[in-house]
């Protein structure tokens, strides 16, 4: 197993999101920093698997980003979700180390925290990385 493509995918993620037009002026952290309101993209947790097989060292990266939002409903937050998943299915993103072999969506949970006052949408996407 190699975990070394997994900085490069985040970072080909990250900028992915960044440059998609139907993302403009929507904040992209992969930390939530202190105070933050308004509409905001987290690329958050990850797991990964190991996928090497005789060709090389690989893993299959379980990858969560969230849509996180103080606005009433749901239909801003999922506006943005479908954005993110039309920038990154099919995208060329292009890894500084390792290389992509598949990026699919794998599901979706939206749902309200912070007493009902913020709402929140998980995309989970599964991506191969071969290093």
């Amino acid at each position: 197993m190699s975990y070394g493509g997994a900085a490069a995918l985040q970072g080909a993620v990250y900028q992915a999101l960044t440059v998609f037009p139907a993302l403009a002026g929507v904040a992209i952290f992969d930390a939530v920093p202190p105070g933050v309101t308004g509409t905001f993209v987290l690329i958050g947790p990850e797991e990964a698997r190991d996928q090497s097989d005789k060709s090389g060292a690989g893993a299959e990266h379980l990858m969560v980003i969230s849509v996180i939002s103080d606005a009433t409903g749901f239909l801003a937050l999922k506006t943005v979700a479908a954005a993110i998943s039309d920038a990154l299915i099919g995208a060329p993103l292009g890894l500084t180390r390792g290389q992509l072999v598949s990026l699919y969506f794998v599901r979706a949970s939206a749902r309200r925290i912070s007493e009902g006052e913020t709402r929140r949408i998980d995309l989970t996407f599964r991506a191969r990385v071969q290093v």
